[in-house]
């Protein structure tokens, strides 16, 4: 059990630190691109994402997830789950194709027809590395997967920022997004070294296709609940305005969601391999749970003060327009710090079919309250947004522990202590706002701004007050000592 604690430590540090790099590129290509393109070749290439996106959560049905999760698996299985996401890859890609023309026509932009036509691509290249990296998680050789997304990340980067540079406008944008994921491909065969073998039919694979079916599932509802205000903004507010509403969703989230791909990869194997001993499952969800709160909510804050000088500095002048839409996104980014975590653990443990119910009750909800906010443009659909999610949080967290190793209250005091270091840390840097802002330039107010809000929260309120000492000391430790022994674990193990 310790040298679980051992890998879930070094993983979280790994995918951290990787996570880290992969934020300062995407923030990197983020102030790049904001002023090499306009909002029209954003929003066009986020109109076809909007629409395709729904298909992504089919690219593997869920297996990679179901091979992590489950306590054994043989090659044969693995093989046999290979082709499956090879066919559903080839499927998806034709689909998207085929749907090209009747995305074109819902937005009213020829343009989008061979946009769709090349992000296709995408979903082939997804498919030939689900499971080998879904290998590299089961055996926590998180390093390597650190590694093989940072170089895939720079690689795609240079190529959309060199499109750019040289006119190609929304090109530049497609050509990134498929370069990815035929880069990270092509390092996990090499990371593996495993060569699928000829599929079975008879393998025992049924229990995991139908644990990779209902989560796939799962993410195709939350998926709609999430994007369907893009759409929605796409077809009825124009081209530029989900090109504003876009960037500025991006540039909220993007924290967001390096810190949660970091932290719940490594969380979703480790509790997997404790979901019989809910002691420990409880002890080490709780830590994870913490430390996502700990990275994200001091960039929540800074987004709900701070939107202009953010937007000032990471997007350029000519993006003014999304600083009120920072602002309204910011309470939503705080509550996916939340429920992200709550999913990894009710997953973790074989409780998928609960986590697609809710979505079930809750996509309705969103779809409603953002439809409503149309006539109020992207800035209304942002404030019901964030609305939405802040009435749905305390149902979706009684919903999502009930009956597990994690109580009610396991979440509130977790939850607590964060949120209040959040609160004085964000009128603390506020303050020195006020006093210092109109004697510095607005690159200096930041970094001011920022500063002071990191300072706060971590060291003084986090630390001290929250006692969560212990947290930061095991992971200081686990950048000390010799590499687990069995860093490489077979795949039966």
């Amino acid at each position: 059990m310790q040298d679980l604690k051992e890998k879930i430590i070094r993983g979280s540090l790994a995918r951290l630190c990787a996570q880290g790099a992969s934020l300062l590129l995407r923030v990197g290509s983020l102030m790049i691109l904001a002023r090499l393109l306009s909002p029209k070749d954003f929003g066009l290439v986020g109109m076809v994402t909007a629409f395709t996106g729904v298909l992504v959560w089919f690219r593997d049905f869920g297996l990679s997830a179901a091979v992590v999760q489950r306590a054994t698996v043989t090659e044969e299985q693995i093989s046999t789950l290979f082709w499956i996401n090879i066919t559903f890859g080839t499927v998806l890609g034709l689909v998207s194709m085929a749907m090209a023309p009747t995305i074109a026509a819902f937005y009213h932009e020829h343009q989008l027809i061979w946009v769709t036509i090349i992000l296709a691509a995408g979903f082939l290249f997804n498919s030939a590395g689900v499971q080998h990296s879904a290998l590299l998680q089961r055996q926590m050789r998180f390093t390597v997967l650190a590694v093989i997304s940072v170089v895939a990340l720079i690689v795609g980067t240079a190529i959309g920022i060199g499109g750019a540079r040289a006119g190609y406008g929304y090109w530049a944008l497609a050509a990134m997004s498929v370069t990815q994921p035929l880069i990270a491909s092509i390092g996990f065969w090499m990371a593996t070294g495993w060569v699928p073998r000829v599929p079975s039919s008879r393998v025992g694979i049924r229990s995991m296709v139908h644990f990779g079916g209902i989560l796939t599932l799962t993410g195709l509802v939350a998926y709609v609940a999430f994007n369907a205000e893009k759409i929605m903004i796409g077809r009825f507010s124009g081209v530029d305005a989900i090109g504003i509403y876009g960037r500025a969703y991006t540039l909220v989230m993007i924290p967001t969601d390096i810190m949660n791909s970091a932290i719940g990869e490594v969380a979703f194997s480790g509790l997997s391999r404790l979901q019989n001993d809910p002691i420990r499952l409880r002890s080490y969800f709780l830590k994870g749970f913490s430390l996502v709160l700990a990275l994200i909510l001091p960039a929540t804050i800074a987004c709900a003060l701070f939107a202009d000088d953010l937007v000032l500095f990471f997007l350029g002048p000519k993006w003014k327009d999304t600083v009120a839409i920072v602002r309204l996104l910011a309470p939503h980014v705080a509550i996916i710090a939340i429920i992200n975590p709550l999913g990894w653990l009710i997953s973790s443990i074989g409780l998928v079919a609960r986590n697609l119910k809710i979505l079930l009750v809750f996509a309705p909800i969103m779809i409603t309250g953002c439809a409503m906010a149309l006539p109020y443009g992207p800035k209304g659909v942002a404030f019901a947004y964030s609305a939405v999610m802040m009435l749905w949080v305390i149902p979706y967290i009684l919903w999502c522990v009930h009956g597990t190793a994690v109580s009610f209250r396991d979440i509130v005091m977790t939850v607590s202590w964060p949120f209040a270091s959040a609160a004085l840390a964000g009128g603390v840097a506020f303050g020195a706002r006020l006093i210092c802002g109109e004697f510095v330039s607005p690159l200096l107010r930041l970094v001011l701004e920022c500063s002071v809000l990191v300072i706060v929260f971590h060291g003084v309120l986090l630390v001290a007050a929250a006692g969560q000492r212990s947290l930061y000391l095991d992971l200081l430790r686990g950048l000390k000592g010799p590499p687990s022994a069995a860093e490489s674990i077979s795949i039966s193990a």
